[in-house]
């Protein structure tokens, strides 16, 4: 029998203990519950999860148990995932773009929520589909700044483009919704509200009372500033009644990034130091930092030696490489560490839950980061 804990303390009673040579990420189930809780309480509608961000079985499951029911689903991988956990999850399929095998294989699995972005994908739901009981969102997009990066340039139709699409959705016998999304790491209220009053405007141009409005996902994980979920949920809910007034539509959101970053810690250690100061790390961007070069690193970084001790030195500017033999593989900028940080030292990464398992890769047989359910994420 192991004299290991099943769930440790906390990261560095695990790093001081076992000391890996691979890069950990932990994962405090109790985190990811308590911001489960925080959106179901503060945000007046359903609240879904979107699977792309972290789709481990444990995550799935403790957000149910959390008290989750709905998910955002993006394939039909997703979906069989669901199903394999819970029979009576509710799945919203708003990838918009499908082959004719994904919608069937979305059916099969009890999926009676889709979005749409143009005619041609509106063609292929009602060519499969019996639209009795079928909610289908119109996906609307707009050049509204304050995300990391606009999912507009790949998917949504503009206001003109939507009532036109919203009629159509109408007249092929599918309940009509709209939803939309504000882009990656938003933290600005005033987007959603935007967004929210421009579905009002296309909702009356084409004459349709919207059964349902999704405000997306979006939602900003903590990067060194922890977003006030609380104003933007206040700003939607404003929104939304000064838009439609009485006849408001039911809500929906999707958080992935800001449901599960917290839930994660990652642990990398320096497989060596350069003479000019660079270090090399056991993960890179073809592990758990992927989305590094998009959107940069996360600031909330300590660093540990092996017997758990900190660093007391002063922080100098570090050039970051990871494992991998590819010279890309590298972090975007210069990272503030400790001048005395030496090899087989700790680096630490908080809030790492969302997109670091779910994008990682083999490449050059690196990527295989294991996980540690701890207590506590906080190193």
């Amino acid at each position: 029998m192991s004299r290991h804990p099943s769930i440790w303390p906390s990261a560095t009673t695990h790093l001081k203990s076992e000391q890996p040579d691979h890069p950990v990420l932990y994962f405090a189930p109790q985190v990811l519950q308590a911001t489960a809780r925080r959106f179901l309480d503060g945000f007046d509608g359903l609240v879904t999860y979107a699977v792309k961000a972290n789709d481990a079985r444990v995550v799935l499951e403790n957000l149910m148990a959390a008290g989750l029911t709905a998910f955002d689903v993006a394939s039909p991988a997703e979906m069989r995932k669901l199903r394999s956990i819970s029979n009576t999850a509710v799945m919203h399929y708003n990838n918009p773009v499908r082959s004719r095998s994904e919608i069937r294989e979305a059916q099969a699995l009890g999926v009676t929520s889709y979005s749409v972005d143009g005619l041609s994908e509106l063609a292929k739901l009602a060519e499969i589909l019996d639209p009795q009981g079928v909610e289908v969102s119109v996906r609307l997009r707009l050049p509204v700044e304050g995300a990391a990066y606009d999912f507009g340039e790949k998917f949504g139709e503009d206001p003109a483009g939507c009532a036109r699409l919203l009629t159509a959705v109408q007249a092929a016998g599918f309940t009509p919704a709209m939803t939309f999304h504000p882009g990656t790491q938003c933290a600005d209220p005033a987007a959603w509200a935007s967004y929210i009053g421009i579905c009002g405007q296309v909702a009356r141009q084409a004459g349709i009372r919207l059964s349902r409005l999704n405000v997306g996902g979006g939602f900003a994980a903590n990067r060194g500033v922890a977003p006030n979920l609380t104003a933007i949920f206040e700003a939607i809910h404003q929104a939304v009644g000064s838009t439609f007034g009485p006849d408001a539509p039911s809500l929906v959101c999707e958080p992935g990034r800001a449901m599960v970053a917290e839930a994660y810690t990652l642990a990398t250690q320096v497989k060596s130091l350069r003479e000019c100061g660079s270090i090399f790390l056991n993960d890179g961007i073809y592990g758990g930092f992927a989305e590094a070069p998009l959107i940069g690193v996360v600031d909330r970084i300590s660093t540990l030696k092996p017997d758990g001790s900190t660093h007391q030195a002063p922080l100098v500017p570090r050039v970051v490489y990871g494992p991998t033999c590819d010279s890309v593989d590298r972090l975007p900028e210069p990272l503030m560490l400790p001048e005395t940080l030496g090899e087989g030292d700790y680096v630490v990464f908080e809030g790492m839950g969302a997109y670091s398992t779910a994008t990682v890769t083999r490449f050059n047989g690196y990527g295989a980061i294991r996980v540690i359910t701890v207590q506590s994420t906080v190193a």
